[in-house]
Formats: structure tokens, C-alpha cells, sequence
């Protein structure tokens, strides 16, 4: 879901950091909530934070519903929050120009001194 999320955040640091060696280049390419290499589970987590992102409004009583075959009602919940942290931690990454070669506003490079 993270590296999910920063997909469309464009947050380097999350696109970049890996929590498995396993995880390789073309599954990040291939990350989509359709993707037969991902379990129903975590394909409903995927769908789910696709809607986080770009839908919010379409997450609804289908939504719970699906999720609700795969996930406890806390484990909604974790998942609620963890998409809520990704994709604020993305957005304001971005927004502060957080990384060094980043320019601000006027297209001045940012100093980090």
C-alpha cells in the first residue's frame, strides 16, 4: 500500500525504500489492486488505497463490504490509518521540496544548509 500510494504522491523516499529484497522493480511496476501476482487480501488493500487516494467519496458501504472478507474491523481500521499517514507524509514531502535537488517556487534550487 505504500509504495502503492507514493505512486501517485511521487514521495522519492517511499518509491525508493524497500522493506524486502524481494520486492523488485517490476512489482512496483506491476503494483495494481487487478494484479493476479497479489492475494484477494492484498488486492483489496491496493483497491482500497487506490479509492483513499483518488476517490474517497466512492468508498462506501461495497467498499467495507469487501474489505470485510479479508480484514477484521480493526484491521480496517489499521489499514484507514496507515493509507491517511502514507499519503500525507507523500503530499507534504512534496510540498516542502524535501529533497535536495528540489527547486523552490520561483524554480530557485533549494538550500539545505
Amino acid at each position: 500500500m505504500r509504495l502503492r500510494i507514493a505512486s501517485f504522491t511521487q514521495c522519492r523516499t517511499c518509491q525508493a525504500a524497500r522493506k524486502s529484497d524481494a520486492v523488485t522493480e517490476e512489482d512496483i511496476a506491476c503494483l495494481a489492486p487487478d494484479d493476479d501476482r497479489f492475494s484477494a487480501r492484498e488486492q483489496a488493500a491496493l483497491a482500497y488505497a487506490d479509492d483513499f487516494v483518488n476517490d474517497w467519496f466512492a468508498i462506501d458501504d461495497d467498499t467495507y463490504g469487501a474489505l470485510g472478507r479479508h480484514f477484521t474491523t480493526d484491521e480496517v481500521v489499521e489499514l484507514q490509518m496507515f493509507c491517511a499517514m502514507m499519503l500525507a507524509g507523500g503530499r507534504l514531502a512534496l510540498v516542502q521540496r524535501a529533497w535536495a535537488e528540489d527547486s523552490d517556487p520561483a524554480g530557485e534550487r533549494v538550500s539545505r544548509e
